[in-house]
């Protein structure tokens, strides 16, 4: 999946590019008679290689909240015996897998963040500001509000503050007031409409960065309450973790990756214990370790498929 915003791959085959495919197939030390989770299913490029490489004992579970990535999933994969899809988001991973009675039996877990490529791509979904569309941006467009709702109602401070946290924006106010004030006119309820105004409230352009960038990632995020769901998502994943089983995350921008990060660190490194403690650290039993360091795209994927660029990896596995 990705966050950054780029006019659609040639020949439209973007939408059916994994991002570090190999490198995901790697880290996940694919056995064929494991068991994995693909948290993320999007349009399920990870998900067919990952099939590729299980034998007739392996099994892949895979989990998206979107009804088109649970629609393409039944059409492309409702016939192989070895795979499943539940609509459901990744936040609720746990219970899915729980109730199939598959905790700490799971070999590898995926979770590929962010708007993926097609819901990017298609303009009714919201995501993006290069075509006109309604304002929705929610992943699962039925639970909710709007990207449209929200701005209709948010005050000037709330919107400052998520412009702020999600997106980075330094010019959050203006935006913010630009927003408050458009609204007593007219109704905010088209993309472009939307990415209009933003650039019109900012004075300062970054060259190679549409002005609206920081600001349709923030409010996106928000509806959607991805970085709250990450840290849940995170939890779970460990825990339903079989031994010798691998965590690997892609994250696109670093908000997320410094979340993905800080968990990964704070297994790796053990409880962290007052110096004065009679104890040694070798003599405390760590069940997590790092797999190697950030993987980012080389230059012939990012040229490949642009939409990689911000890209990381990070790989975790339980040990004990």
């Amino acid at each position: 999946m990705e966050t950054g915003e780029q006019p659609p791959a040639k020949q439209n085959k973007y939408a059916h590019q994994p991002v570090l495919l190999q490198e995901v197939l790697e880290g996940l030390a694919i056995k064929p008679d494991g068991v994995y989770l693909d948290g993320t299913f999007g349009r399920g490029g990870h998900a067919e290689k990952i099939l590729e490489q299980l034998g007739e004992g392996g099994r892949l579970l895979a989990i998206d909240q979107d009804p088109q990535a649970v629609a393409v999933a039944e059409q492309r994969f409702g016939q192989e015996p070895r795979f499943e899809i539940v609509r459901a988001n990744f936040e609720s991973l746990a219970d899915v897998v729980a109730e199939r009675g598959l905790k700490q039996k799971i070999d590898g877990v995926l979770l590929d963040i962010g708007v993926s490529s097609p819901q990017l791509d298609d303009a009714s979904r919201g995501f993006s500001f290069l075509k006109p569309g309604p304002l929705d941006m929610r992943m699962n467009p039925e639970v909710g509000q709007s990207a449209a709702e929200w701005l209709a109602e948010v005050e000037e401070n709330d919107l400052t503050m998520v412009l702020k946290r999600y997106g980075e924006e330094r010019f959050a106010r203006r935006i913010a007031r630009a927003v408050i004030t458009t609204r007593q006119e007219k109704e905010i309820t088209d993309t472009v409409q939307f990415a209009e105004l933003i650039s019109a409230a900012v004075p300062i352009k970054e060259k190679h960065k549409h002005p609206a960038t920081r600001s349709f990632q923030a409010i996106r995020i928000y509806i959607n309450r991805e970085l709250e769901v990450l840290e849940q998502a995170l939890k779970d994943a460990v825990d339903v973790l079989a031994v010798g089983g691998r965590l690997v995350v892609i994250s696109f921008h670093s908000l997320e990756d410094r979340i993905v990060k800080r968990f990964m660190r704070d297994l790796a490194r053990g409880p962290q214990l007052p110096k004065d403690l009679p104890i040694m650290n070798s003599d405390i039993e760590i069940p997590f370790k790092l797999v190697g360091k950030a993987i980012k795209p080389d230059a012939e994927e990012i040229e490949q498929n642009p939409r990689s660029r911000s890209s990381v990896l990070r790989i975790l596995e339980r040990v004990h």
